[in-house]
């Protein structure tokens, strides 16, 4: 039965009103009533007093009770909900036939993830007549909730229809958005991805709202927000009673997470701590800290713990206003992050800031009306490609509340943003979209129907077009489950994400003892000098990721305290891309006889002179002689056996004193510096092959003393 026909089946003074404002005809009212009315029998309001309860006096006074202290909990919100329902519900097992309690146990019912039994109390409400015409409109919502499009627009268009002309100029906008939501959901949802979305199971979430995953590099190491208590006196915030937030981490032990803790340092503590991004290295995390003004402070992870947070550059704060996500470029040049400052298109928007040469920000810029809307937006996460940008929304396609949408920079703009489909995306609201370390899964946030508190975290598995459908057993799960996995297997294929970048990854250790090590690592453009980024590996694993853009020819170097700097030389071109090189790094102390090569030096074929490339490398050797004074080295050539022995040991010979005229030219010391041509008289690799020949034409460094 539609949703219009069910008012109609109210009591005679509501229907008229309504139908008046509706028709602006009586007539029209008269003939709905002759033909309607005889179907079914008018349900009764009862309202809490003794006329309608007039032998049970006692329970009379405890249901009003019930009723009074539910109000006040209902009207405080937040972790209240859920106690006012319960008084709500004692008061219905007394008297279910009254109009406003049972709308308003269906209120709460939708602020909660059993929005599926707010539908009964609802209708219930309209048969007994409620004198408000706000039941409608919850009726709608709670239709639309439960993917029952068509009869949620049939509530939102009379609710729309029937306000007077001052309130549909107020609330007339909001309405016609929610019927675009569940016209654009209908659409989405005719075409569903086919995925797996598993809760991550009771080790990770609980009882209490848990959102906001954040990932390592390595993809073992989740940190996310929880609003479960911690401590001996656990508080609650006034605003909306619900615990404080706090920064939780779980990890990755075989195809299982761990049960979820605390995390360690000085992180959490007395007021809101939540993720709110980690920079690409992993040694840096974001975090919201504060209430409603609060600002996104970083902490760096030092000597196995978490350092005590600071906040960040100013110019990427402003007094008032509140910033909650953040995520950074590869090379750290460039931030995104979530803001209410003025000057936005409504609400919360994207903005972005550059930093220069002297390490300082720009002034923020919005990211403009293609991507920010009127309406919030929350949660970014940049793809490793820097140019694929996730976030979610209550603007654009969405299909109600929050959806995760994917906007891409290109030709020197951001696309249209894309909604992920359905049933990643939901009518409620999904948020946190982080990729995993698999390129066919990601983790996000949602409140859905079956989870183990509010919002819970769950991971998504692309299915590629290749791979057949098959029910996951037990052992297959990502996380220990008490009870089975959300389950959603849809008939269309899905794009696998995938991220158009050389992904360089591996340990820094010493070279002696393979014991991690921590290191700094320069990102260099070879053809221009200049300094990209910097990244630290991981103290604790050695650890690094590096994510490589195609279209350029990079030097990379390693430093660490008391150890001979390690180079690498990566030249990517274009289609390049799409790949993962594991390359570990083995460093050697700085001590007498200890050699290093240096891989970004580079000569044109059968000459000797310094092409421009070898700039920024001879930069980092010079800058070790200057911090070690006493340093001596001796630069030697080699060569493969390609030509003649004597031509080979000439030209070995003359591109190991083209090194060491360029340290002279800048002041290093004569006496520090020797050079000697080896040609092909020391391989490192066979000659038999291309890639062996090219290992064997190299410069190298020796230290003779120290």
């Amino acid at each position: 039965m539609s949703g219009i026909k069910k008012i109609f089946h109210i009591n005679f003074p509501c229907v008229k009103e309504n139908l008046k404002r509706v028709t602006g005809s009586k007539m029209v009212f008269f003939f709905f009533l002759i033909i309607i009315l005889p179907l079914e029998s008018v349900s009764q309001n009862k309202e809490f007093n003794r006329t309608h309860f007039p032998d049970d006096r006692k329970a009379l006074r405890e249901a009003r009770r019930n009723v009074r202290d539910g109000d006040r909990l209902f009207e405080q919100g937040g972790g209240n909900i859920d106690q006012a329902l319960e008084l709500y519900l004692k008061a219905y097992d007394f008297n279910p036939d009254n109009a406003l309690l049972n709308m308003r146990i269906g209120e709460c019912y939708l602020k909660t993830t059993r929005k599926d039994q707010a539908i009964s109390y609802l209708e219930r409400a309209v048969e007994l007549n409620v004198a408000t015409l706000r039941i409608y409109y919850l009726l709608g919502m709670a239709y639309q909730q439960n993917y029952r499009f068509d009869e949620a627009i049939e509530q939102y268009t009379f609710y729309r229809q029937s306000l007077t002309p001052q309130e549909a100029i107020q609330q007339r906008a909001s309405i016609d958005r929610r019927i675009a939501e569940c016209n654009h959901a209908k659409q989405l949802i005719k075409e569903p991805l086919r995925v797996f979305i598993d809760n991550m199971g009771s080790t990770v979430n609980s009882e209490y709202d848990d959102y906001s995953p954040v990932l390592s590099p390595d993809g073992k190491t989740m940190y996310f927000t929880s609003r479960r208590p911690i401590g001996r006196r656990p508080r609650t915030d006034k605003n909306d009673h619900k615990y404080f937030e706090n920064i939780f981490i779980t990890r990755k032990v075989g195809d299982r997470w761990s049960t979820a803790e605390p995390i360690d340092g000085r992180i959490n503590t007395k007021t809101h701590e939540a993720t709110a991004g980690i920079k690409p290295d992993g040694n840096t995390l974001f975090i919201y800290r504060g209430d409603k003004g609060g600002d996104i402070y970083e902490s760096h992870f030092e000597k196995d713990r978490w350092k005590k947070p600071g906040k960040m550059a100013r110019s990427l704060r402003s007094r008032g206003t509140q910033e909650t996500s953040i995520a950074f470029t590869s090379d750290g040049t460039r931030v995104y992050f979530i803001s209410d400052r003025p000057g936005g298109f409504g609400g919360k928007d994207i903005w972005t800031s550059d930093r220069n040469e002297k390490g300082r920000w720009s002034e923020p810029v919005n990211l403009g009306s293609m991507v920010n809307t009127e309406y919030d937006e929350e949660s970014l996460y940049l793809a490793p490609d820097d140019i694929t940008l996730y976030f979610s929304s209550k603007g654009h396609n969405s299909m109600g509340g929050f959806d995760i949408f994917k906007t891409v920079f290109r030709n020197g703009r951001w696309t249209r943003p894309e909604n992920l489909g359905y049933p990643i995306n939901s009518p409620g609201d999904d948020l946190f979209f982080v990729l995993g370390k698999e390129e066919n899964t990601a983790f996000f946030s949602a409140k859905r129907q079956g989870n183990y508190g509010g919002s819970d975290v769950f991971m998504i598995t692309f299915l590629g077009p290749e791979k057949p459908v098959k029910l996951p057993v037990a052992e297959d799960l990502s996380a220990a489950s008490v009870r089975p996995p959300q389950i959603n297997m849809m008939e269309s294929e899905v794009e696998i994400v995938s991220v158009p970048m050389t992904i360089l990854r591996g340990k820094i250790v010493d070279d002696a003892t393979e014991e991690p090590l921590l290191a700094i690592i320069e990102l260099y453009d070879n053809e221009t000098e200049d300094l990209l980024a910097e990244f630290n590996s991981h103290p604790e694993t050695g650890e690094y990721l590096i994510s490589l853009p195609g279209g350029k020819n990079y030097a990379i170097s390693a430093k660490a305290e008391d150890y001979l700097f390690h180079s690498e030389n990566m030249n990517i071109s274009e289609s390049q891309v799409d790949r993962e090189i594991i390359n570990d790094i083995r460093m050697k102390k700085v001590e007498v006889g200890q050699s290093i090569v240096l891989r970004n030096i580079f000569f044109d074929t059968g000459a000797a002179e310094l092409r421009p490339e070898s700039y920024a490398e001879l930069g980092i050797l010079y800058k070790l002689m200057v911090d070690n004074p006493s340093l001596k080295i001796q630069i030697s050539g080699h060569t493969d056996n390609v030509g003649s022995a004597n031509l080979n040991q000439r030209l070995s010979e003359r591109r190991a004193r083209a090194v060491v005229d360029f340290l002279l030219e800048r002041g290093v010391g004569n006496e520090r510096l020797t050079y000697k041509g080896y040609g092909f008289d020391r391989p490192i690799a066979t000659n038999e092959t291309a890639e062996g020949r090219q290992m064997n034409r190299r410069t190298e460094f020796e230290i003779i003393e120290k």
